[in-house]
């Protein structure tokens, strides 16, 4: 697949190792070109997979078939609003978690979520999938905790777009768990909050820790 990242932050950069790992073909774009291109150098320096990868700029949205919004929540609804139809089928990842600063409470209206929100901004033919959201970026490079693979949860109103989500997460050597419509986005913003809260704490887990569900 073509996937486009915008943002050339640390989850952009997790997100990116396993996209390669998965023999993708990324495309970096950022307001700052020099930080992508200093991504695009980095992570080509240390691929494990068939994957390619090269910085770009905003034009690289419109040959994406998955566009990854690897940015804060107000910016990421701010791109989708700007990008609008140039959007337009295709699949857009919204990784963001809507938390104030102190990680004591969500930002967002009670009864929606931040995936939500940018899919009203995208408009009705961008298909916005929620993902990576409960994954924190030292483990999306790792791929794992202990040895056991990432659970990465995944909301969407259109199948479809669920599948192509997942087929991008598996090839990245995690695992897909699909939780149904997009508005469980606000189970997994609400649940990623407690998650994030406890990475601060004394004894926390310092950022290293994962969500996953076992089952028989």
């Amino acid at each position: 697949m073509k996937i486009t990242i915008i943002g050339a932050g640390n989850m952009a950069r997790g997100i990116a190792t396993r996209a390669l790992a998965g023999g993708h073909t990324i495309t970096v774009t950022t307001k700052d070109p020099g930080k992508a291109v200093r991504l695009v150098d980095e992570l080509r320096g240390r691929a494990t997979g068939e994957g390619r990868m090269a910085a770009a700029d905003a034009s690289a949205v419109d040959a994406a078939d998955i566009v990854v919004l690897a940015v804060p929540f107000d910016a990421a609804k701010q791109l989708a609003s700007a990008y609008g139809d140039r959007l337009s089928d295709k699949v857009v990842i919204d990784i963001s978690n809507p938390v104030d600063a102190s990680l004591d409470a969500l930002v967002v209206t009670p009864g929606t979520s931040a995936a939500e929100e940018i899919a009203e901004a995208a408009g009705p033919d961008v298909r916005v999938v929620k993902a990576f959201n409960t994954t924190f970026a030292t483990t999306l490079i790792a791929g794992e905790v202990n040895g056991t693979p990432l659970d990465v949860f995944i909301a969407g109103d259109d199948e479809a777009a669920r599948k192509q989500v997942a087929d991008l997460v598996t090839s990245g050597g995690l695992n897909p768990v699909d939780v149904g419509a997009l508005r469980h986005a606000r189970q997994l913003e609400g649940f990623q909050l407690l998650h994030m809260a406890l990475q601060i704490r004394e004894a926390g887990h310092g950022w290293a820790s994962s969500i996953k569900i076992v089952a028989p």
